[in-house]
């Protein structure tokens, strides 16, 4: 779940009727239409007997057992990359910052193929330095120890974030007093520092915790081959094997997540907020650790998790991608670029989810840059209680589990719509709507904050000269905020154009995207082939954060997660 999107403190009718009456449109068909009608399934429902089958308590043991344990990993991981960053003189911190925060917009999936390619026998990258296991040894990340590894290393970044966001609220000033007391560095942080931060600790370990509960790419690649299975896969194992016929067992399961992560999801939005109003630092923690011997081992620590999160799998997927076949052993000689020829120029499947991958997300992220502008103003000018309504809404299909959504989708778009006689379920267009409501947030939150820093004056002098609302927001607002809604575009399609969890139950023959291609071939054993498709799709999303990063400096602080 995303932060809570800023906003003006405003009383009032709202202004800009026609942006308001958008606003509410918005809202009503993106969230509370298909959360709502999941919601009617579910308790339409006979009998809450397929909650407590066998099959689905160990699923649910599963998910709260791995999202447990990884986020306690992720915590451990996050929190000490955090302190290297946040309060050492720990050299050359920008690029390890930067680099450990982009380990986790790789795709979950990608990231468990790459460990799945690193570790086992027929690892490319372990036969060509000579470390592989003997021959026949099982894979020792498939099951329930590497989907707990995995998802904690995945979500560690997140952990990083929120910390670092945490410790700039720290007075400066206290560290300063107590140093002056004669207190260490050891004191000053396990004190002060550390006790300051038990709010951020809190909500980072509840949102790794929802993150890892509701992820589909990792356990699916690294749990269901061993039987692991959490509710996300155990979902999709029976839409996927039974069709529509447990519908309304998935909705009902689907119920049973969204209760399960919207608990945890909004203990940590009220300890967030609780701590943000407590606190506020008027001179943001400086860097008071000073590691002198320790220099070099800090900063060996801190390349090795990046090594970790980034480099390692990454160059697991390369050897896997350039071996002339999966598990044989990769030399100058050997290595041939055949696989990445195949998936981007010869199979039409591959060729093809490339091309949805790209309509999709940018058709999803287009979309809702066109409207960010008018819904992001009517959104900040909206009275207090109308924004607090709006906001949860908002945010709804972003802090709910893929798996949810799409399950909300399809109860929604099964039959023809009423009035209109028609329905989109089956269609590239489903994708697209729910592409549109989860990524929603996103684009929004950079355009309100640059909106909450616009001075009104503008728009007031304008009204007064005769502009109306619409020449208002072209004329004064859209220029302001622009690079704040590209960076919003932009950071949609970066998270759309590898997405999996949501076009996995909506996809059909010829809209394939590239989470699904990507899934079906490891699922088929081409895994080489599979590695190509993940390096190619992550090149395309380093290639965004280039981009985004160029707005960096024009965007309110804290709207990109790599910049601290």
């Amino acid at each position: 779940m995303i932060a809570t999107l800023p906003g003006r403190p405003v009383s009032g009718r709202p202004e800009g009727r026609p942006g308001f009456w958008l606003l509410l449109a918005i809202v009503l068909v993106l969230a509370a239409l298909p959360v709502g009608r999941l919601l009617l399934q579910a308790l339409a429902g006979d009998a809450l007997a397929p909650l407590l089958a066998p099959a689905s308590l160990r699923a649910a043991w599963h998910s709260i057992e791995s999202g447990v344990l990884s986020g306690l990993l992720a915590l451990v991981l996050g929190g000490a990359m955090a302190l290297l960053l946040g309060v050492t003189d720990l050299p050359q911190r920008r690029p390890i910052g930067i680099l450990f925060v982009l380990s986790m917009l790789m795709a979950p999936q990608v990231t468990a193929l790459a460990f799945t390619v690193m570790a086992g026998p027929a690892s490319p990258l372990l036969n060509a330095l000579g470390m592989a296991p003997a021959a026949g040894t099982p894979n020792p990340l498939i099951g329930r120890g590497g989907v707990i590894l995995v998802l904690g290393l995945h979500h560690a970044p997140l952990v990083t974030i929120l910390l670092l966001a945490g410790l700039k609220t720290v007075p400066h000033e206290l560290v300063e007093a107590a140093a002056m007391d004669g207190a260490g560095q050891r004191t000053i942080l396990a004190r002060i520092v550390l006790p300051l931060l038990v709010p951020q600790l809190v909500a980072a370990a509840l949102l790794a915790f929802v993150a890892a509960f509701g992820n589909f790419g990792i356990p699916a690649l690294l749990g269901m081959p061993a039987g692991y299975l959490t509710l996300p896969t155990l979902i999709y194992r029976e839409l996927v094997g039974n069709g529509l016929g447990v519908i309304d067992r998935a909705a009902l399961l689907a119920v049973a997540m969204l209760v399960l992560v919207l608990l945890p999801a909004g203990g940590a939005a009220v300890v967030l907020a609780r701590s943000g109003t407590r606190r506020s630092a008027e001179r943001a923690l400086g860097r008071f650790w000073r590691l002198g011997r320790w220099r070099r081992p800090g900063l060996a620590l801190a390349w090795a998790m990046v090594a970790l999160a980034l480099f390692l799998p990454l160059g697991a997927l390369l050897a896997s991608a350039l071996a002339p076949t999966y598990g044989a052993r990769l030399t100058p000689s050997s290595a041939t670029l055949t696989h990445f020829a195949e998936v981007l120029w010869r199979q039409d499947v591959t060729v093809r989810a490339f091309r949805n991958s790209f309509l999709f997300a940018g058709g999803a992220a287009l979309l809702l840059a066109l409207v960010a502008v008018p819904v992001g103003h009517a959104l900040d000018r909206a009275p207090v209680r109308a924004r607090q309504l709006l906001l949860p809404l908002i945010e709804l299909p972003y802090a709910l589990p893929g798996i949810v959504l799409a399950i909300a989708c399809i109860l929604l778009f099964v039959r023809p719509l009423p009035l209109l006689g028609f329905t989109i379920y089956a269609t590239p267009w489903i994708i697209l709507f729910a592409y549109m409501a989860r990524f929603l947030p996103v684009v929004l939150k950079p355009p309100l904050a640059a909106l909450a820093q616009l001075e009104r004056a503008q728009e007031e002098a304008a009204a007064l000269d005769g502009a109306g609302p619409l020449a208002r927001l072209v004329h004064v607002v859209l220029p302001a905020i622009w690079p704040a809604v590209t960076a919003g575009g932009l950071l949609a399609f970066l998270l759309a154009f590898n997405e999996l969890t949501v076009s996995a139950l909506l996809w059909t023959a010829g809209t394939e995207t590239l989470g699904v291609v990507l899934f079906s071939l490891e699922e088929a054993g081409l895994v080489s082939e599979a590695s190509a498709v993940a390096l190619s799709a992550t090149a395309v999303v380093a290639l965004l954060v280039v981009a985004i990063d160029r707005l960096g400096d024009r965007l309110p602080a804290g709207t990109l997660p790599w910049r601290f």
